[in-house]
């Protein structure tokens, strides 16, 4: 009778922690103390034994042997644990879409038509969805949210993970503009599967490189039509779709080019040069042939997924795995993003643990998913790295974040609120200890 009444109080503890009562924290007030912890700072620097000072939910002060203050101050003792900055998940469609297949209703990422300049994703964002907390669980504290279209996408935002409404989650509010560039390669269906689609796919063009040439200048012309008529003083009716270009052309938001090809990047580099738009690639699995021109270009570039096969026959079967140390090599700026349709995101930085063994060390991987990102962002004055300042947004890890095998996160705070770690997999994973007596 007692061991029944000790699993019905576990159960009752895990079951009051539940996802659906997860509710964001208050906003942060007074003095946090981290003490003792290994601190990544997120620009390559690490302290040990060090001491983070947070104060009404910005960094005050980092270092070692900081002094104590006096009065009514919280602290955690996190000796022998590590402290990092909260990652950030670059391009997603995080809080768009809950689930794949066929449940149109939980899918609020794509719009009809090539041509959706003016579509918000902040405005259909989900800060509801139950894949947030798994994300959390890993570290991951803010997400870049994209809309995704057949040619021009529309507008971005910058979400922090612990939100009642979309407005609550907004951190960086209409950041960027998303291109996704057609296919350049000359082969019909544009990949691995090519001859596949020839036989038994829908009819394709008999020149597809030349379609595909014909809708980038159509977009082209489309940047130089909203060029021409944001440059008039007064207009005489409005137009949504030129007007969410200004932004763009004032260097307030950034163009994101979707792009994976050699010939798709130089496509996006001839836009920074027609247009003076800041250009990030997103994707650029390529992007290591071409990396010197990219950063005589100030090009940066998002590197989709690593954990995924080469996109030429001849290349190594690692150089995914390779990218990012070429990248750092040639001076890019680059950050590493998970959009693995599984993952959802959640193996952010066990890809940056990838890039670790291949090339990178593990401080410049962390910079790859913390401080690159948010410069790429547009957000490194606010987050990414541990510095007086900055939003109080850190995680604690008990091994090393980058190494799925020890990696349990402890604590995580978004601009200082101390946030609540469980999630759906948290508790399938407690039931199903108790439906098979695991202890």
């Amino acid at each position: 009778m007692k061991k029944i009444l000790v699993t019905l109080a576990v159960l009752a503890s895990v079951s009051g922690m539940a996802q659906e009562t997860v509710y964001p924290a208050p906003a942060a007030k007074g003095v946090v103390i981290l003490k003792g912890g290994t601190v990544h700072v997120g620009n390559g620097q690490v302290l040990e034994n060090a001491t983070v000072k947070i104060n009404n939910g910005k960094i005050e002060q980092v270092g070692t042997n900081l002094p104590m203050p006096a009065g009514d101050v919280k602290v955690i003792d996190v000796t022998g644990q590590h402290v990092y900055p909260g990652l950030i998940l670059p391009a997603s469609s995080l809080g768009l879409q809950e689930y794949g297949g066929g449940i149109r209703g939980s899918n609020d990422f794509f719009e009809i038509g090539e041509n959706n300049a003016s579509v918000r994703a902040i405005a259909a964002y989900n800060a509801d969805s139950k894949i947030t907390n798994t994300l959390r669980s890993n570290g991951i504290l803010l997400a870049h949210v994209a809309p995704q279209g057949s040619l021009v996408g529309g507008i971005s935002s910058v979400v922090q993970l612990d939100a009642w409404t979309y407005e609550d989650a907004a951190y960086a509010t209409d950041n960027g503009m998303h291109f996704y560039m057609p296919s350049l390669l000359p082969r019909p269906g544009g990949g691995r599967f090519a001859a596949f689609l020839a036989q038994f796919g829908p009819a394709q063009p008999s020149d597809p490189v030349k379609q595909a040439l014909e809708t980038i200048e159509k977009v082209k012309q489309f940047f130089r039509d909203t060029r021409a008529w944001n440059a008039e003083p007064v207009h005489a009716e409005r137009n949504l779709q030129y007007e969410a270009t200004r932004a763009l052309f004032e260097k307030k938001q950034k163009l994101y080019v979707h792009a994976s090809q050699v010939n798709q990047m130089l496509v996006a580099v001839d836009f920074a040069k027609e247009f003076g738009f800041e250009v990030v690639i997103v994707g650029g699995t390529e992007s290591y042939r071409i990396a010197d021109l990219l950063k005589q270009n100030n090009i940066g570039v998002i590197l989709n997924q690593m954990h995924n096969l080469p996109t030429g026959d001849d290349d190594d079967v690692d150089q995914p795995y390779k990218a990012p140390a070429a990248l750092q090599k040639a001076g890019v700026l680059f950050c590493i993003n998970d959009d693995d349709s599984q993952n959802r995101g959640r193996n952010l930085p066990f890809n940056a643990g990838t890039a670790a063994a291949y090339g990178l060390t593990k401080e410049e991987a962390l910079t790859a998913i913390t401080l690159n990102a948010a410069r790429i962002l547009g957000i490194d004055d606010r987050t990414g790295s541990i510095e007086a300042g900055k939003d109080a947004n850190i995680v604690v890890s008990e091994g090393d974040i980058l190494d799925m095998r020890s990696s349990k996160i402890s604590y995580a705070f978004i601009q200082g609120r101390s946030i609540e770690l469980m999630d759906k997999h948290k508790q399938l994973f407690e039931r199903y200890k108790y439906k098979y007596g695991i202890k």
